[in-house]
């Protein structure tokens, strides 16, 4: 069973350190983690550092993977592509990126599978610069998961979604975790979708990790009046559902 964890992480960028002393228990498989923290807290150079497009101190441990370099796909903030490619010229190539170039039977389904679950199939043949941001996202989402690594860093991947599709892409992606074994961390804003969706939360404050564990355990009145200057309360909608209720901005 895959598992990540890291170990004093931090990363730079040419020699300033910009985030530091990441520590989180082993992250295992059909897990997704809520990395969660004010703007500029560090979240999108903590993805890039786990992925190795950065250097800095500490360990990422990625244990019991075969996949070698395939192991952690990255999808970042910027959806931007080529825009002469269509939607599914994008996908198919986001599928054999590090692979040989013949196309079977089984890549091609798990596109339409994909595809199909995401609600593009009507913008397959639609080239990419013609999309709105919203559509583009789903095409990162797409392309992120035709890869099928066993680490997915997904880097606030329904930002310019409505509510419903928010819902509905997140949902996916937590039913793609259990099914394939992945770690599916997601860099989000929405603290009532990270109650709703992750098994654990990872908060990024300042640079540095200031928890890491159940969602409720760190998404509490005290750590949003401190970190994110609210006074608010969890209040439990259901037997499966918690949400935040902002009653002000603190004082």
């Amino acid at each position: 069973m895959v598992a990540l964890q890291l170990d004093g992480v931090g990363a730079l960028y040419g020699k300033r350190l910009a985030v530091s002393e990441v520590s989180t228990p082993s992250l295992t498989a059909g897990e997704v983690v809520a990395v969660i923290g004010p703007n500029a807290a560090g979240k999108s150079t903590l993805f890039k550092r786990i992925a190795g497009l950065l250097s800095g101190p500490g360990e990422v441990r990625l244990s019991q993977s075969r996949k070698g370099k395939g192991a952690i796909s990255y999808m970042p903030q910027d959806t931007s592509a080529n825009a002469v490619l269509t939607v599914y010229e994008s996908i198919l190539l986001a599928r054999k990126q590090g692979s040989a170039w013949s196309v079977a039977d089984d890549d091609l389904q798990l596109i339409d599978q994909v595809m199909e679950a995401l609600n593009i199939g009507p913008i397959a043949f639609r080239d990419l610069g013609a999309l709105s941001g919203g559509q583009r996202q789903l095409v990162s989402v797409a392309q992120t998961l035709v890869r099928e690594p066993d680490i997915m860093l997904m880097d606030e991947p329904t930002s310019a979604l409505d509510l419903h599709r928010q819902v509905e892409v997140l949902s996916f992606m937590q039913a793609q975790a259990r099914k394939k074994g992945m770690i599916v961390l997601i860099a989000i804003h929405d603290l009532n979708q990270a109650l709703r969706f992750a098994d654990k939360v990872l908060l990024i404050a300042a640079g540095k990790m200031r928890a890491c564990g159940d969602p409720l355990d760190v998404i509490n009145p005290g750590m949003l009046r401190q970190v994110y200057g609210v006074d608010a309360r969890i209040e439990k909608c259901s037997r499966q559902f918690n949400h935040v209720i902002v009653d002000g901005v603190a004082a």
